[in-house]
């Protein structure tokens, strides 16, 4: 679905907890995230600290949307 939505003109970012399945798929733009059963958040965490974990996510998921790349790119801390 990414690669084909990247096919018709649209941006995607995919925010994956395993980047090699991502890799395989051809996604172009990949945001690692943190945990399988929790893969935008730690409910380990304080509210203020998951927050700030979330948006940290969120901003890096933005950040590679409005990236021009030229295959597929890990967008790592």
């Amino acid at each position: 679905m990414v690669k084909e939505l990247e096919r018709a003109g649209l941006p995607v970012v995919h925010v994956c907890t395993v980047t090699p399945i991502s890799l395989t798929v051809g996604a172009n733009r990949i945001v690692p995230a943190i945990a399988i059963p929790h893969p935008l958040g730690n409910p380990a965490l304080d509210k203020d600290e998951e927050k700030a974990l979330r948006r940290k996510l969120v901003l890096k998921a933005l950040k590679a949307l409005e990236t021009e790349v030229d295959g597929q790119k890990v967008f790592e801390d």
